[in-house]
């Protein structure tokens, strides 16, 4: 990661670098101070493990793309219900655990934050997440890469 990204100490202050990233031809950086944003939120949340931290990053990245697809902040309501209803890890469980893909992974995708989406938390971390779990993360992850 760039230094100057490095030394970005607030959300705020990496939406003001993305915008002049971007206004300068330099989407690497706008895509690097994407990624610094997400940690900075996710440091503040105060998880207990690191595969909580990458979750409620997962969560904060999903957040991002929505509100720059919107064009306003937009949460993710649901999923932050889901996570004060049953826990980080249960909420990435549950999540993965639908039949059909996280809603978050495309748009993630696009934005070439795809290292948020559950499914890939679930793979860096196997031992906390259940075995069917993994299995559909892995499944998925493979449909990604033949895509």
């Amino acid at each position: 990661m760039d230094k100057r990204v490095q030394a970005l100490s607030s959300p705020e202050d990496c939406a003001g670098f993305i915008k002049n990233a971007l206004r300068l031809g330099h989407p690497d950086l706008a895509q690097q101070a994407r990624q610094r944003a997400v940690q900075l939120r996710a440091l503040a949340f105060g998880a207990g493990s690191e595969a909580e931290r990458e979750a409620i990053e997962a969560v904060y990245a999903y957040e991002a793309v929505l509100s720059e697809r919107n064009g306003r902040k937009t949460r993710a309501s649901r999923t932050w219900q889901m996570i004060k209803r049953h826990g980080i890890i249960h909420a990435v469980e549950r999540a993965v655990g639908r039949s059909e893909e996280t809603a978050g992974y495309s748009a993630l995708l696009e934005m070439g934050l795809e290292r948020y989406a559950f499914e890939a938390v679930v793979l860096r971390h196997p031992d906390i997440f259940s075995k069917e779990s993994v299995e559909r993360s892995s499944q998925r992850a493979a449909e990604w890469q033949s895509a």
